[in-house]
């Protein structure tokens, strides 16, 4: 027994991970009304006692019960153990309380590989999903967000597909962070394939999760109802690149039904990667361009992204006096005397005067026999781009 689950609990439910499909809401509701032991009982009692699962056909029943009579929970908690992980359920200490958002669609219970407590690690994540065939651009927007998240300590969550998912988990590794994966299918098999190494590192470093017992093979259906369990478990979702029809949507619609932060990160207007994630934009969903953006939806008061502006200009730290008589002056390289200048600013000529000697000193003016001009540099503007210092 293990905060105050049973021994017979833990092994019922790890039963029905063999049973019921993640997300089937019918099961949820006899496994909430029965319990994981009764609800066990009924599928594998000899005869089947009839209209002992209400609301459902006989022939699902039936398809059940053959699932059930092949269940053989010992083993895949010997097997899971047997990569260092461990099965966690509802009650446990490691639970994350707020997959109970799903109701009667929330896990039986989580195959979880790696070392540390993944309901701590629950409140502080946020979700980085995107496209598998994602651009050169998708992968490092989603890599640097990633990173940037991690270095300020917060938990990024993916599926382990290939493309944003990816460079999201490599992008958190990179900066030494915490990242968890969520799996399609059992928690021992590396899937996609060509990502073996990357899910052994993600286990190593940080968790590896799935709703499915050991060994249990991924299919489409199974992709879709897994990244409900990314939306309920983190604070926020992120969309890197998706198109109008993209697992990533559901994830991102999943955490706005459930009343999570639901974030996307803009692309080219006419990239199809991005038309998904600007549909989401033009929703409910907050626009978001670094990791800085992110942590201030998500995060507690206080954690604020630094201001957006353009780089402060010298003539920026004009006082108004200075600034008037500096705008007076042509442009072009001509050359105006001071009277005019004066004029033009709506000052007297010695003020004007002594502003002009000021704005000389300080390289904005210079004389021209008895004028003044502005020098190159005060007519050159900077082309700078947002977010300079």
């Amino acid at each position: 027994m293990t905060g105050g689950v049973t021994d017979r609990e833990r092994w019922a439910r790890a039963a029905l991970t063999r049973v019921v499909e993640p997300g089937d809401e019918h099961g949820g509701r006899w496994l909430r009304e029965l319990g994981a032991v009764e609800l066990l009982r009924r599928l594998t009692a000899a005869p089947y006692e009839a209209e002992a699962l209400a609301g459902a056909s006989q022939r699902r029943v039936e398809g059940l019960r053959l699932r059930a009579a092949r269940a053989q929970p010992e083993r895949d908690l010997a097997a899971v153990a047997a990569v260092g992980g461990r099965f966690v359920v509802p009650g446990d200490p490691e639970w994350p309380g707020q997959l109970d958002d799903l109701g009667d669609g929330r896990p039986i219970g989580l195959w979880v590989r790696g070392r540390p407590d993944l309901r701590r690690w629950a409140l502080r994540s946020v979700a980085v999903v995107g496209a598998r065939a994602c651009t050169p651009y998708g992968a490092h927007m989603a890599a640097t967000l990633a990173s940037g998240l991690a270095e300020r300590g917060w938990v990024v969550v993916s599926g382990a597909a290939f493309g944003v998912d990816g460079a999201a988990h490599r992008g958190a590794l990179a900066a030494e962070g915490a990242t968890v994966a969520v799996l399609a299918n059992g928690v021992d098999v590396a899937y996609p394939r060509g990502h073996a190494e990357l899910i052994g590192r993600i286990a190593e470093q940080g968790l590896v999760i799935g709703e499915l017992p050991p060994g249990a093979h991924p299919t489409p259906s199974r992709f879709i109802l897994r990244n409900r369990v990314i939306a309920a478990l983190t604070r926020g979702t992120v969309v890197v690149e998706a198109e109008y029809r993209s697992g990533s949507l559901v994830t991102a619609r999943a955490a706005q039904r459930l009343g999570r932060f639901t974030m996307g990160v803009p692309g080219p207007a006419t990239s199809g990667l991005s038309a998904g994630v600007h549909e989401l934009l033009r929703g409910e969903a907050e626009l978001v361009t670094d990791a800085a953006e992110v942590a201030e939806l998500v995060g507690d008061i206080g954690d604020l992204a630094p201001a957006r502006r353009g780089p402060v200009l010298p003539r920026d730290l004009l006082d108004p006096a200075g600034a008037r008589v500096l705008e007076a002056l042509p442009p072009r390289g001509r050359a105006a005397t001071a009277s005019t200048v004066a004029r033009d600013a709506g000052t007297t000529v010695d003020e004007a005067l002594g502003r002009l000697y000021e704005l000389h000193a300080l390289g904005f003016v210079e004389r021209r026999g008895e004028g003044w001009q502005l020098t190159a540099g005060a007519i050159r503007r900077p082309n700078a781009r947002r977010g300079g210092a």
